[in-house]
């Protein structure tokens, strides 16, 4: 198990209710991490619509994580 440190933006915050967590978990990558955050709270985003930063870089679903890791889940944001 490893701890990461995850970030929501935006409207996940409001989804989730909170707006970062520390928490341990046997995810692979940040993908995997996502998937198991959307079964433990009903979070209702594909992946297809966020974007994924692992220790403050973009990055795709497929990023290992190590423990320490900081994951920010960034939903598309609306501007005019």
């Amino acid at each position: 198990m490893k701890t990461i440190h995850v970030t929501y933006h935006a409207m996940l915050r409001e989804e989730r209710g909170q707006a970062t967590e520390t928490l341990k978990t046997g995810a692979r990558t940040a993908g995997e991490l996502y998937d198991d955050l959307c079964r433990a709270h009903s979070l209702q985003w594909r992946k297809t619509q966020l974007r994924v930063a692992v220790n403050d870089t973009l990055r795709d679903w497929n990023t290992t994580l190590k423990s320490g890791d900081s994951v920010a889940l960034l939903p598309p944001v609306a501007g005019g």
